[in-house]
């Protein structure tokens, strides 16, 4: 909804620990093979590119409404003026001896999925399985369960109460209980699991009943840190709320979904409700942002339940009603199909509404204000950021890294703490100088994952040298907006960019901050090295292997995202592969006797490996060197989703500059049509390091290299004897 009617002058982010969220409507269908996992999931990235909104991957452990800081797992915290709180349930194992153990619980969805997913793999290995939990949850699970498993393994639903789906109807009961007995699945009622063993449960009334996988599908409490947080909670940890959404004593925090209980109408935990809250929450959302009071909602009473038996059929289920048809089913997956389907085909603009505009109206930084300001605002000083909020900024990164221990840097007499105008250094002696720069635009929505992005792919050439990293200076242009956008803007990215520098034993010493249209980070590197031992581009010796420690893809990845074409795992394997330096990488290369190395960066392998063809002159020219390389293209690693995107066509705005290292192949005719071909020249952002190594220490390099975390490292070449205007031969 933000996507088709956005909110003017409020920056939007998102924090999801999954970024692929599963619709609770399609869980049991896609267990029963009925949908895909893409089918049954929210692509969390793509939603928040088609709304201009920021993307977080992370876990929230606890938040400071009166601050109004939500704690991260691992970072900084990140401040707000409203928040949303939607995070569901979390597993109660009502102190069972075991569960926590032993059991895997219905939520949260992604660690259910991954032991049913090992089930199926192995289906053999399971002969008893047991359901503990008789709600609809656990019915489901059970029908889909034993619709893939068949008649091999032994289900059993467990249930502490009289009857199974206690929230439905005498009629709907009956049903589902002849339809599970039918289907070979024995309910055990009246019984609770007082223990779970590695092998089997013990229920209440002293029994032992055999189980080599146990669901936990009761009752969910919330997260404890709510509690924590000092916000009002019911018996089971759940937010109250008004009927504005607002959490009671704190308007600034509103809550949605299982997590939110509200005060004036209880309502049972379901994704009816969830889904319906959208609307109201949005709306208040909107009006809160405007300075205007909120609305209240009040959810409906009653609602019709489909619960589908894994078989092509389903339960209606309303106060009195109680039928079953396939009809049912067909009407319940119609519902949940069109549902998905708004996520899944989003319209390719976003439209962009005066209505939204006049929701800003009021705000001292709505949008037409912060346009009238930003035309009005000179380019003097390099169009600088005003020295309150760098001041409170470069606080906030001192308060971050102050408990952190190994942060002292010797070669630092005055650096960024310091008043001083420029940083002033120690200079090894009897070494030589390495120095680099980059300049890279934001390429994924959180600042702080691209402030740690944006140092390892500048870093990544002082390593490739062979250097010792020593120093660092950046500019960072911030996008301009309120002082309080700015500010935490700015904060991220640095504090992101000081964090993965001091994890490499690099301070940063200065730097310089602006205003721009789009965060974006520079980045000038120092390194020392005795010059006899950098690893330089033109060392290549014939006999060599090539090494390449990391894979291709994360350009065209990035250019399918913008265009809303990338799947959300896809782009979580770019962003591991490019939160990984290359200092340890270096290291490696060096001690198994690598004679040259670069990085492989925007002009992609193939414009790396042909600078690597030449080496260079007394006189600065260049020759071609009297070597090539046989580059391996079936050895070559991608990340997952860069063949597909590429297929289609879809390649990042450097693709066609790259090309023209195509000259230096002598037999590309022959390769056009191998489907890694396109990534040959694919730009990339913090890629790997590419190197020549002796034959006799390349397999334990890449031993090494895997041990230490680079786990697509491998050998994609061979250094010929070769003296040719064609120093690259595909093969």
């Amino acid at each position: 909804m933000v996507g088709m009617k956005p909110m003017p002058g409020v920056q939007i982010t998102l924090v999801s620990d999954v970024s692929e969220a599963p619709y609770s409507g399609m869980l049991p269908g896609h267990i029963a093979g009925f949908y895909t996992h893409e089918e049954a999931h929210i692509d969390l990235r793509k939603l928040c590119v088609f709304a201009g909104a920021r993307f977080v991957h992370a876990t929230v452990v606890g938040m400071d409404p009166g601050a109004r800081e939500v704690f991260i797992e691992g970072r900084a915290p990140l401040s707000f003026d409203l928040v949303s709180i939607n995070i569901g349930s979390t597993p109660s194992w009502g102190g069972v001896p075991g569960a926590a153990e032993f059991a895997t619980p219905s939520k949260p969805v992604p660690e259910l999925l991954e032991r049913w997913e090992s089930i199926k793999a192995d289906p053999s290995s399971v002969q008893n399985l047991v359901i503990v939990g008789g709600g609809a949850g656990g019915v489901e699970l059970a029908l889909a369960m034993e619709k893939q498993l068949g008649g091999g393994t032994c289900i059993r639903l467990i249930h502490a109460g009289e009857d199974i789906l206690r929230w439905h109807n005498q009629g709907v009961r009956d049903r589902l209980g002849n339809i599970l007995g039918e289907r070979g699945i024995e309910v055990i009622l009246q019984e609770r699991v007082i223990e779970v063993t590695q092998d089997a449960v013990r229920i209440s009334s002293g029994g032992k009943i055999a189980a080599d996988v146990v669901f936990w599908v009761t009752q969910a409490n919330a997260p404890a840190w709510l509690a924590e947080a000092g916000f009002p909670v019911d018996k089971d940890g759940f937010l109250i709320v008004d009927d504005t959404l607002q959490v009671k004593g704190f308007p600034q925090v509103f809550a949605a979904g299982d997590v939110a209980s509200i005060a004036r109408y209880p309502r049972p935990k379901s994704g009816v409700f969830a889904v319906r809250m959208a609307k109201p929450l949005l709306r208040n959302l909107r009006r809160l942002a405007a300075e205007k009071l909120p609305f209240p909602w009040r959810p409906q009473k009653g609602f019709l339940s489909l619960i589908g038996t894994a078989d092509g059929s389903a339960v209606a289920s309303r106060t009195l009603l109680a039928h079953a048809s396939p009809l049912m089913w067909w009407w319940k997956d119609r519902i949940d199909r069109r549902f998905m389907e708004k996520f899944s085909r989003l319209p390719a603009m976003k439209i962009f509404t005066s209505d939204a505009v006049e929701d800003s109206a009021g705000r001292n930084d709505d949008l037409e204000s912060l346009r009238r300001r930003a035309a009005m605002r000179c380019s003097g000083c390099a169009a600088k950021v005003g020295a309150p909020i760098l001041s409170r900024v470069m606080d906030r990164i001192r308060e971050e890294r102050a408990g952190l221990e190994n942060v002292e840097f010797p070669q630092v007499i005055a650096g960024i703490d310091d008043p001083d105008d420029a940083a002033i250094l120690v200079v090894p002696s009897r070494k030589h100088l390495v120095q680099t720069i980059d300049y890279i635009p934001e390429i994924i929505s959180d600042p702080y994952l691209f402030g740690r992005i944006a140092a390892n792919h500048c870093l990544s050439d002082i390593f490739a040298m062979g250097a010792e990293a020593h120093s660092a200076l950046c500019l960072v242009v911030a996008p301009f907006g309120a002082e309080a956008v700015m500010e935490e803007s700015l904060f991220q990215a640095l504090n992101g960019l000081t964090t993965a520098l001091e994890s490499m034993g690099v301070p940063l010493v200065g730097g310089h901050t602006a205003e721009g249209d789009r965060l974006a980070l520079g980045i000038s590197a120092n390194g020392f090295i005795r010059a006899d031992r950098a690893t330089r581009k033109g060392g290549l010796r014939a006999g060599d292997l090539v090494i390449l420690t990391k894979p291709l893809g994360t350009g065209c990845l990035f250019a399918a995202e913008m265009r809303l074409e990338a799947k959300a795992g896809w782009i979580d394997g770019a962003v591991a592969s490019m939160l990984l330096d290359n200092l340890r990488a270096s290291e490696i290369l060096r001690e198994h006797g690598a004679g040259a190395m670069t990085d492989v960066t925007g002009f992609g392998l193939l414009g790396h490996l042909a600078e690597m063809m030449k080496a260079t002159e007394s006189g600065g020219s260049y020759r071609v060197n009297s070597v090539g390389v046989e580059l391996l293209m079936d050895h070559l690693p991608v990340l997952p989703g860069a063949v597909e995107v590429t297929s289609r066509g879809i390649l990042s705005s450097l693709h066609h500059h790259n090309r023209s290292a195509f000259e230096a192949v002598e037999n590309v005719d022959e390769f056009t049509d191998h489907e890694v071909f396109p990534l040959l020249v694919d730009p990339q952002t913090s890629g790997g390091l590419l190197a020549g190594v002796p034959e006799k220490g390349a397999a334990d390099a890449v031993e090494a290299l895997v041990a230490a975390g680079y786990s697509e490292a491998r050998v994609v070449g061979r250094v010929l004897e070769m003296e040719s205007d064609f120093p690259v031969v595909l093969g």
